[in-house]
């Protein structure tokens, strides 16, 4: 049999063990057109992707790349759009039933790992295809703090101190590892989880804009990403501390001007 046969079915493998199905479903994500990034720190997540307006006829306000899924929990969605309005809703209802179920509410790596766990049964069973979405997942864990997630198509999470999904995804990593090391004093190689609590809540936006900017070599404007951020900062609003939220343009626009002015 020839690899179009073996492709054509989910759940059979090729004689080199390998399932095209998932793999195309990866492909998805890199073809989507977009990038994300997250880093997270000391006392807080953020995530950041670009938003493109394909029709100048769309409402901009209803395109987004950013959902959230608790007060406290949020995501950035890398792919295909209803595929990532389906998994937003499948993890806003497994949210729902942990409060209901267990009186309090989810966290991050309970809710990565539930969604993580439903993603690979679509890769088991027949009827079914694999999501072609990325997700990162970023939130306030009460006993750890900020966390960062991504889950992929085939089932695999894993936490991250900073990570990247979509089109750039590979550049952007490089990028986010050199920037690593250099951390407290070049000792971010070493011991990248210490270097990464040092980080406040200004350098973590600036770490995340400094990437979308290198690997893309563009000056954004406010209205070309948006950037969801968790913290629990001193600096962060009262109001919002310790909650997901999506900056508007003026502060956006803020931080990039205060990026532009560093570099």
């Amino acid at each position: 049999m020839s690899r179009t046969s073996y492709d054509r079915y989910l759940t059979v493998f090729s004689p080199e063990g390998r399932l095209y199905q998932v793999e195309y479903a990866f492909k998805a994500i890199s073809g989507s057109g977009h990038t994300a990034v997250s880093v997270r720190g000391h006392d807080t997540s953020v995530v950041i992707t670009q938003k493109k307006i394909p029709d100048k006829l769309l409402d901009a306000s209803t395109v987004t790349h950013l959902y959230s899924i608790t007060r406290t929990i949020g995501c950035v969605m890398t792919g295909l759009v209803a595929d990532a309005r389906a998994q937003v809703l499948r993890a806003q209802q497994e949210a729902v039933q942990w409060r209901y179920k267990y009186g309090y509410e989810i966290t991050p790596d309970a809710l990565a790992r539930r969604l993580a766990n439903i993603n690979q049964v679509y890769t088991q069973r027949a009827g079914m295809r694999p999501l072609g979405i990325s997700m990162i997942l970023i939130g306030i864990d009460p006993e750890y703090g900020p966390q960062c997630f991504k889950l992929d198509p085939a089932g695999y999470f894993v936490g991250f101190h900073a990570t990247a999904a979509g089109q750039k995804q590979q550049e952007a990593m490089n990028h986010l590892e050199k920037k690593w090391k250099k951390l407290d004093k070049g000792k971010g190689a070493d011991d990248a989880a210490a270097a990464g609590k040092k980080l406040n809540r200004a350098e973590v936006i600036e770490i995340a804009i400094e990437a979308m900017s290198t690997v893309h070599a563009t000056d954004y404007k406010a209205g070309e990403i948006e950037i969801g951020i968790v913290s629990t900062a001193e600096d962060e609003d009262p109001k919002t501390r310790g909650e997901w939220r999506v900056m508007d343009e003026a502060e956006v626009e803020r931080y990039l001007l205060a990026y532009a002015e560093k570099d």
